[in-house]
């Protein structure tokens, strides 16, 4: 934040470019400032609303000449940059910088520019490369800070336990109450039985740095479960940015949770902790144990009796439906939503619908619409 607030003159650069266009001979009214994307990184065009603007106005002939200090303030990324060069060079737009006016359409103007390009996206490649280092190397010698869960703080460097005596008494009995029960639903259930409450810390807004009482859920106790810092170990590496195509082709980049043998950094008896290291890993041995389901992506329909498993969503809590099979042998499949009772929120599910009748109805429904004549207009539609 200091340095957007205080070091401005790289800001200041960029919009005098639009007196650089002045004093080339373009009036005010023809001189469009673009300066939304600023704070956006220039590796990729999401986000990026201004920089979608100037590739689709140059598409369209609309654009004399583009201004910028240097490639690197327009794209990082060569894929975009190369095709807003292409772009350029078929519609005769300009690109200007502090080092000259390039025609993209001529052969070195358009050389130069691509090697721009070129040198932007490997000048982001290592400087992340030389940040990575820097806290890889860190992390080595256990220095490297993260935010730590509930529980656990920092004083000055090092970590250590919650002086709030109220904190460690609600973080000690999730594990007491996980080695009793065995079950992360039991000590949700006991939780909720008992009247008690959970801490969480806040992050950012009016509330930042300071603890929230509230309602223990599921997901929490998993988490808490299955971070090794409760056992007083260091970790890093735990999660892991992995690139990904969306749906609209976009690139999104996502953090996966990594197994405990890719963990890059282990660090044993770093710090005072709740547990020790192998209750940690018996905590997590049975979590697996619990296990009903296998690690499948939401939404494809899987293996068993019903036709719509995975599809369905709860009209009451929006949550989606599971299958449970009942009867002798299980011949009697219902489709039910447990959230709420998983949580402790109720005593009962939010609905069970039996799965036959409603596969009856939807499979006739599917049989009535899908026909030769409707098939064949889809294939039309699709070529």
């Amino acid at each position: 934040p200091g340095q957007v607030r205080f070091n401005q003159e790289s800001t200041e650069r960029q919009y005098n470019q639009a007196n650089k266009a002045k004093s080339m001979g373009w009036s005010p009214e023809q001189i469009r400032i673009l300066d939304r994307d600023l704070g956006q990184s220039g590796a990729r065009a999401t986000n990026r609303e201004d920089f979608k603007t100037l590739v689709s106005d140059v598409a369209m002939g609309q654009v004399g000449a583009i201004f910028s200090l240097e490639a690197s303030r327009l794209a990082r990324s060569n894929q975009d940059w190369h095709r807003l060069l292409e772009l350029c060079a078929i519609t005769s737009t300009l690109v200007i910088d502090e080092d000259g006016c390039y025609d993209p359409a001529e052969f070195n103007d358009g050389l130069v520019l691509g090697m721009k390009g070129t040198f932007a996206q490997a000048e982001l490649h290592i400087i992340r490369a030389r940040l990575h280092g820097g806290k890889l190397n860190k992390a080595h010698k256990g220095e490297l800070h993260f935010p730590l869960p509930v529980g656990l703080v920092f004083d000055d460097d090092k970590i250590a336990l919650d002086p709030d005596q109220e904190v460690q008494g609600a973080v000690r009995t999730v594990f007491e109450l996980f080695e009793r029960e065995s079950s992360a639903y039991a000590v949700v259930q006991r939780f909720q039985g008992l009247g008690l409450r959970f801490p969480r810390r806040s992050y950012g807004g009016a509330w930042d740095g300071k603890l929230l009482w509230g309602r223990l859920t599921h997901s929490r106790v998993l988490g808490i479960l299955a971070n090794p810092s409760y056992a007083g170990t260091y970790v890093f590496g735990r999660h892991q940015a992995c690139k990904q195509i969306g749906p609209t082709g976009e690139i999104h980049t996502q953090s996966h949770r990594m197994p405990q043998s890719e963990w890059r950094v282990v660090i044993p008896d770093h710090h005072p902790g709740y547990i020790t290291w192998d209750q940690f890993l018996a905590n997590r041995h049975r979590l697996a144990a619990n296990r009903t389901n296998c690690e499948v992506l939401a939404g494809p329909a899987r293996e068993g009796l019903c036709l719509l498993q995975g599809i369905l969503i709860c009209g009451i809590c929006g949550r989606r439906l599971s299958v449970r099979y009942t009867g002798n042998g299980g011949l009697y499949p219902i489709y039910q939503c447990n959230w709420k009772h998983r949580e402790a929120l109720s005593r009962h599910a939010c609905m069970n619908v039996a799965a036959k009748p409603l596969d009856a109805a939807v499979a006739n429904r599917l049989v009535t619409a899908v026909t030769p004549l409707t098939i064949k207009l889809a294939l039309e539609a699709l070529t």
